[in-house]
């Protein structure tokens, strides 16, 4: 089993800046992707980034340029830097992990149906 705890959320001022970690434990693989959602309100879940094992990032467009998702040495904890942060930012954010084998070119790494392990959430809030 997999375990994801993320920390990090707090509230905000608008052009602020956060950094959510996200730590895995438990039986994981050396393949894999990570990923963060956000989930505002009544909204789907959208996914923000995503990192592979091998360091390729995925950005959603609204948030390029000021989101940024990495990985520590060994890679059991994950982050995402928040810079210029915005109202619509607000929303609670989820890591995610999958460990499954997939082709490139059938990954979707921003989908939330890619993924089987879910963290619990942390909050982020930004006020303008």
């Amino acid at each position: 089993q997999v375990k994801l705890v993320e920390s990090g959320g707090d509230s905000v001022q608008a052009g602020g800046s956060l950094r959510l970690s996200c730590t895995v434990s438990g039986n994981t693989y050396s393949t894999y992707y990570m990923a963060w959602f956000r989930q505002a309100g009544g909204n789907e879940r959208e996914g923000v980034a995503a990192i592979s094992d091998d360091g390729d990032t995925h950005y959603a467009e609204s948030v390029k340029g000021r989101f940024t998702i990495s990985q520590d040495n060994t890679q059991s904890i994950f982050y995402l830097q928040m810079d210029n942060l915005k109202p619509e930012d607000t929303a609670l954010y989820y890591c995610a992990a999958d460990y499954r084998e997939i082709s490139p070119v059938l990954r979707k790494p921003l989908n939330r149906w890619e993924y089987h392990y879910w963290g619990q959430g942390t909050q982020v809030a930004v006020s303008s």
